[in-house]
């Protein structure tokens, strides 16, 4: 282990590191695929990032990361640190401001599988034959399921006899899984993610959202530099050259399963926009991964049905509890735990309806109520028999329902990742008011603009609070790790 008093000298070890491993794995398996035999199994290795405290004072900073809790050792296995330089020169900061030990850098025992270390437009392997990639597992290491459990996380890691303490929540394997999952589910690259996150369960959506984009990137003097479609499809801002990766990109034949789009900022604090689909699996999926990326926060715009007879078609409700009926998160995140609402992002989202919709006081009370939403797994609840799903969300005083919310503030919890809901309410079951397609198709063409300004209005007055304070102590325990 090689030891560092200065962050960015720290980050550049792991850097060259990690190039040094991944390039012997690539050369090998380029070898491998050329048909050459060879004489033994090839391992390359995670770089490991630690530090060693021996007391027990606690580090006087007003963040509720960038510490430890106590003397020990701390380890984090490190992956991808060209993607997450920003992220890591960060973290690495506040540890050696808040404790003043060195940052050592060395290599770990945990192997790098050989499908974490192709290159994003490398595809060597896929000439290979049945019996070829049979023999793989012979001669590299593959993933290992047992690496990548979200223990750490969920809070049931407990440390073993000489073991260090972890730093991050995540093993370099599962960011790794994580990264390689966005690329299938969005159909775009890690690296253009941005740290404001919106998720909508409807198209309508991301078409205004694609409009919005290109129509920033036709402002010579737009705040955003880029907006990037599935494929890696790149428009730069009109004025800012091309650049060569701008290049890779295609249009796919057909859209991925949660397709996303990103308005990027040079500081990477711009807006992605996910069309989940519906349904809390795909919620939890999305947000399985995009945790990784460390997000400032994520937010959901969709459309509810609304519980209460006094609402009105495209009114709003800001989710300040839930109702956890998706099931999806159940083994993660007992029932028991509480989800909070984040005074923050409740703040922004309140204030970005104000702002656009230019209503306030009473006026706003009228178009926006405040209440509990409960998810569900089942789209037909209204079908069950008894009604027994109707009084469970009247005792629980729920004002809308939606299939997704729960889901992802629950994983935003579970992830400390802070989290919000404004929904729109698009239709009332209980009381006769569904969806017909001519009402349909004047509620979207009304509303949708709207709603998604909303939520970008929200991301900027977030942005321009500052991110540090978005990470609340509220989505942190008492023995939680240093990475934000």
């Amino acid at each position: 282990m090689r030891r560092f008093d200065d962050p960015l000298a720290a980050l550049a070890c792991v850097q060259a590191l990690y190039q040094e491993q991944v390039d012997t794995l690539r050369d090998a398996m380029r070898r491998f695929v050329a048909g050459e035999q060879l004489s033994a199994p090839v391992h390359a290795y995670y770089p490991l990032v630690r530090i060693e405290t021996h007391t027990v004072a606690r580090a006087d900073t007003k963040l509720a990361y960038g510490f430890v809790e106590g003397p020990g050792r701390y380890d984090a296995t490190i992956t991808r640190p060209d993607l997450f330089a920003r992220y890591l020169q960060e973290q690495f900061r506040l540890l050696r401001k808040n404790h003043g030990v060195d940052i050592q850098v060395g290599l770990s025992q945990q192997p790098i599988p050989i499908h974490f270390s192709f290159a994003d437009n490398d595809h060597v392997e896929g000439s290979l034959s049945p019996e070829r990639r049979i023999l793989m597992r012979d001669v590299f290491d593959l993933p290992d399921l047992e690496a990548m459990d979200d223990g750490i996380a969920n809070g049931t890691w407990r440390s073993q006899p000489g073991q260090a303490f972890p730093l991050s929540l995540f093993t370099a394997p599962r960011v790794d899984y994580s990264l390689h999952r966005l690329r299938h589910y969005t159909g775009t690259a890690p690296e253009w993610f941005q740290n404001f996150v919106l998720f909508t369960n409807y198209q309508f959506y991301i078409d205004e959202f694609i409009r919005l984009g290109h129509a920033e990137m036709a402002k010579e003097d737009s705040e955003y530099i880029a907006f990037i479609e599935p494929g890696n499809v790149v428009t730069r801002r009109t004025g800012l050259p091309a650049q060569a990766i701008d290049e890779l990109g295609a249009a796919p034949p057909r859209l991925p399963q949660m397709p996303a789009y990103h308005l990027v900022r040079e500081d990477y604090s711009g807006i992605t926009m996910v069309n989940i689909g519906v349904g809390p699996a795909n919620a939890k999926t999305i947000t399985d991964h995009i945790a990784v990326l460390r997000p400032h926060a994520w937010m959901m715009l969709g459309h509810c049905a609304g519980l209460r007879n006094s609402q009105e078609l495209g009114d709003y409700v800001l989710a300040h509890a839930y109702v956890r009926e998706d099931h999806v998160l159940d083994e993660e995140l007992p029932l028991w735990v509480p989800i909070p609402a984040l005074a923050e992002i409740q703040q922004a989202l309140q204030q970005a309806v104000a702002d656009v919709t230019a209503m306030e006081g009473p006026d706003l009370k009228r178009i926006m109520r405040t209440g509990t939403v409960a998810s569900t797994d089942n789209r037909n609840w209204e079908l069950l028999p008894d009604n027994l799903p109707q009084r469970r969300f009247s005792q629980s005083r729920a004002v809308a329902l939606d299939m997704e919310s729960a889901t992802i503030a629950a994983n935003g919890f579970r992830f400390r990742v802070p989290y919000g809901t404004l929904l729109c309410v698009s239709d009332k079951p209980l009381h006769g008011e569904i969806k017909l397609p001519g009402m349909a198709n004047h509620f979207y063409r009304e509303r949708v603009d709207q709603h998604l300004r909303i939520g970008m209005r929200a991301v900027e007055l977030l942005r321009q609070g500052g991110s540090q304070r978005l990470h609340s102590r509220k989505l942190r325990s008492f023995d939680e790790v240093a990475f934000q």
